[in-house]
């Protein structure tokens, strides 16, 4: 098994994060710190994360949280500022958040120890559909949509295909519904800059089929059997 994979398998991080800790030094195997795309035998080796022995985890809980608006969607802030982490129910697990919501973002978020989970439901060839509900101020035409929808250049990459569908028009804001299938930083306030509107509010409001149904701002509970099922094979 892959190192990556198996660090994600045992709860310490997802695959991306564990890839830094590798690069970083702090894995050992057997003793020996080891490379990116080294190999773990589950039955012999001995494998060491800042010299504390990590092993597969044999059961997986998947929790679903309405993340509210100032919280960083990390295990650990480097500026000391609140973190979804802190919303989490008291454990002796160690638990990671699938993606990202930014500080300024709220809705729906999945946190599990299940690092292949992570790893099918963020990776961009998978196009898991995420859909949001955003604000933006002013009214916007449906060329100006039109040109989103066809994908537009962040940072010199251009953005897959979107489904953006007006749901309200207001006195001097618009409320849309979009969906998209990748999740690069701040992906859809870029969008928005690209044809000049500023987004006000954005809430991920679904993942796949998953909604936040019956869950408050900032409430937490376990995913249900069926739930579970139903990611495990988006």
């Amino acid at each position: 098994m892959r190192i990556n994979k198996f660090l994600a398998e045992s709860g310490v991080a997802s695959r991306r994060a564990a890839d830094k800790l590798i690069e970083e030094g702090k894995v050992k195997i057997n003793q020996k710190i080891c490379k990116l795309g080294d190999e773990v035998d589950i039955d012999e080796d001995i494998v060491t994360v800042n010299g504390a022995v990590v092993s597969l985890v044999k059961n997986y809980d998947y929790y679903i949280m309405n993340k509210p608006k100032g919280y960083v969607t990390t295990v650990k802030d480097d500026k000391d500022r609140k973190t979804v982490m802190d919303l989490m129910p008291p454990s002796k697990k160690r638990f990671f958040p699938v993606g990202r919501l930014d500080y300024d973002t709220e809705g729906l978020l999945i946190l599990t120890n299940d690092g292949d989970l992570t790893y099918r439901l963020t990776h961009p060839k998978n196009e898991i559909p995420k859909t949001y509900s955003v604000k933006i101020e002013g009214n916007v035409t449906e060329d100006d949509l039109n040109k989103l929808r066809a994908g537009v250049y962040i940072d010199g990459v251009k953005t897959k295909k979107s489904t953006i569908k007006i749901v309200e028009t207001m006195q001097g804001f618009t409320k849309l519904n979009v969906v998209i299938t990748e999740g690069k930083n701040r992906q859809i306030r870029k969008m928005f800059e690209k044809i000049n509107k500023n987004v006000v509010f954005l809430k991920r409001i679904k993942i796949g089929d998953l909604t936040l149904k019956g869950l408050n701002r900032g409430e937490v509970r376990k995913l249900n059997p069926r739930e579970v099922d139903y990611l495990l094979n988006l």
